[in-house]
C-alpha cells in the first residue's frame, strides 16, 4: 500500500483565522480549551513560527511484529487519544477500567460559521495552532506526564487528510520523545465502541448506527475489530442536512447547525411540508439525504422567504413560524428515513445473529433528543436495548479514541515506538477514505456511489489479513 511523504505543516495562520478563533464564544471549561494567548499576537503579526515538520512511519491497527512487549494489565493502562480528523481539535487521557481522566475540546465553531461548513485548510491551520496546548491540558487535567502513559490511541482515517496529519504529527513526537507505543485508530470504530465504554454490559455482536456531519453507517459488530457493512450514504450525510437547511433557514450556526435547526423544530408543525421520504423503492439500508435538501430549499424559495438577508433572529413571527414549520417538516422526514433503514437493517442483522440485545445509536447527530426518541422506539419494537452516549461523547472526542486504543492495545495491536534516530523525512500513512466494514451482500445498492478511487482495503478486512499471516 503507498505510503505518503509528511509535508511540512501548514504556513501560519491568517489574520482572519486568528480574529475568528478569538471571537469564539465561552464555552464549558471543563471541556473546552480557549486558543492560547499567542494567538492574539497574530492579529497584529502576519506570520508566526511554524511547526517543524516530523517524518511519521506508517501507522498500523495491526499487531507488533517487534518481540512480545510487556502489556500492562488493562486496569492499569493509561491511554491519550488525540482527535482531528475534521474540525475540532480534541485529546482525552482514559483509564483502561474506562475511568475517563481528561477531556479536552477546541471548537472551529466561528469559522464554520463564516465559511458555511469545514474548510479542510482553514481547519488544518487552526488545528495546528492549538494541538499543542490541547494535549497538554489533557495530561494537565489528568494530572499526569508524558511518561507516565501507556500508549497514544490516535485517529488515522477516515477524515480530512490536512486535519488528519496534525495529530497524527502530535502523536509521532509524543511518542517519540518518550518511546510510547501508537494505535492507529479507525473514526468510525471509535464512535461505535465508546458505548462500550459508557455501557459495561454492551456485550458483541450488536448493531450499529453511526450518524454525523460526513457519515451515515449502519455496521453489525460482531467483535472488535470484526464489523459487516449494512448499509452507508450514497450522497449526502444526514448532518450534512441539517447544517445546509440551518443555513439556508438563517439560523445561528455558532451552535452548529443540527442544534439549532431541533430547537427551531420545537415550535414548527412536522406536518406542515410535504417533503418526500429518500429511497423508499431501494430495498436496502443506504441512505441518501441530497435530495431532501432540494426540497428544503425549494420550499424556502416557494415561500419567498429571504433568509439570507433576514436570519432568524430578526425575522417577523409570521416568517419565523414558516421557517420553523420548514425545519419540523425537514426533521420529520429526515428521521423517518433513518427509521425505515434501521428496521430492515434490524431484521438482517437478527438473521445473521439471532443473540443482538443491543441498537447502539452514536455519532454527532445522535445528540439530536428528536432521533434518540424516535430510533429508541425502533429498538423497543424489536426487543432491542438502546445504547447511547451522552452528548459530549456524540460529537468527535478523544475519549473515544483512547477508548479504542485501549481496545486494540489489550489485544496486541499496535505500533511499536518510533525508532530514537528515525528521520523527519520518514513516511507514514493516512486512510481518508477507510471502509469500516466488509459490506453486506444484500446491501448492495444500485443506487451506490462509485466514488472508489483511493478507497483503503477496509478495517476488518486488514485484520482478518494479518491474522491468517
Amino acid at each position: 500500500m503507498a505510503a505518503t511523504l509528511l509535508p511540512t505543516l501548514s504556513p501560519p495562520v491568517s489574520r482572519a483565522a486568528a480574529a475568528f478563533l478569538l471571537r469564539r464564544a465561552p464555552l464549558k471549561p471543563s471541556r473546552y480549551l480557549h486558543p492560547p494567548p499567542t494567538l492574539r499576537r497574530l492579529l497584529s503579526s502576519s506570520s508566526c513560527p511554524a511547526t517543524p515538520p516530523l517524518g511519521l512511519r506508517p501507522v498500523s491497527t495491526m499487531p507488533s511484529t517487534a518481540a512480545a512487549r510487556a502489556v500492562p494489565a488493562r486496569r492499569d493502562l493509561l491511554m491519550l487519544g488525540i482527535e482531528t480528523s475534521c474540525d475540532d481539535t480534541a485529546a482525552a487521557v482514559v483509564r483502561g477500567d474506562g475511568e475517563i481522566l481528561s477531556q479536552v475540546v477546541s471548537s472551529q465553531a466561528d469559522l464554520l460559521a463564516r465559511y458555511g461548513g469545514v474548510a479542510p485548510k482553514m481547519a488544518e491551520e487552526a488545528h495546528a495552532l492549538v494541538i499543542d496546548q490541547v494535549v497538554q491540558k489533557a495530561l494537565d487535567d489528568a494530572e499526569l506526564s508524558e511518561s507516565d502513559l501507556s500508549a497514544v490511541a490516535v485517529t488515522i482515517g477516515p477524515g480530512l487528510s490536512l486535519c488528519l496529519r496534525v495529530g497524527v504529527h502530535k502523536a509521532r513526537q509524543v511518542a517519540k520523545a518518550f518511546g510510547l507505543p501508537i494505535v492507529g485508530v479507525h473514526h468510525m470504530e471509535a464512535h461505535a465502541l465508546v458505548s462500550r465504554l459508557v455501557n459495561k454490559d454492551l456485550e458483541f455482536p450488536f448493531l450499529a448506527l453511526l450518524i454525523s456531519g460526513g457519515h451515515n453507517l449502519l455496521v453489525l459488530a460482531r467483535g472488535l475489530g470484526q464489523y459487516i457493512q449494512l448499509g452507508t450514504s450514497i450522497d449526502d450525510a444526514i448532518g450534512e442536512a441539517y447544517d445546509k437547511s440551518a443555513r439556508w433557514l438563517g439560523l445561528d450556526m455558532r451552535k452548529g447547525g443540527g442544534p439549532a435547526l431541533e430547537e427551531l423544530a420545537l415550535e414548527g408543525d412536522p406536518n406542515a411540508v410535504k417533503f418526500k421520504v429518500p429511497m423508499r423503492q431501494h430495498k436496502d439500508c443506504n441512505f441518501s439525504y441530497a435530495g431532501l435538501k432540494t426540497q428544503v430549499r425549494l420550499a424556502i424559495e416557494s415561500k419567498n422567504l429571504c433568509t439570507e438577508d433576514v436570519p432568524i433572529s430578526s425575522a417577523s413571527e409570521e416568517d419565523r413560524q414558516l421557517r420553523a414549520n420548514i425545519a419540523a417538516s425537514f426533521q420529520r422526514v429526515a428521521v423517518l428515513h433513518l427509521e425505515e433503514r434501521c428496521q430492515r437493517a434490524v431484521e438482517w442483522a437478527l438473521k445473521m445473529e439471532p443473540s443482538i440485545k443491543y441498537f447502539v445509536v452514536s455519532g454527532g447527530v445522535a445528540s439530536n433528543k428528536y432521533v434518540r426518541t424516535r430510533l429508541n422506539q425502533v429498538a423497543e419494537n424489536n426487543g432491542l436495548q438502546l445504547v447511547s452516549p451522552p452528548p459530549s461523547l456524540c460529537t468527535d472526542n478523544g475519549v473515544m479514541i483512547a477508548w479504542t486504543g485501549i481496545e486494540h492495545f489489550a489485544v496486541g495491536r499496535f505500533e511499536d515506538p518510533p525508532a530514537a534516530n528515525e528521520p523527519d523525512d520518514k513516511q507514514y500513512e493516512l486512510r481518508p477514505r477507510w471502509p469500516l466494514g466488509e459490506e453486506y451482500s444484500e446491501g448492495r445498492s444500485v443506487a451506490r456511489s462509485l466514488k472508489t478511487a483511493r478507497v483503503h482495503p477496509s478495517l476488518t478486512s486488514m485484520i482478518q489479513g494479518s491474522l491468517q499471516k
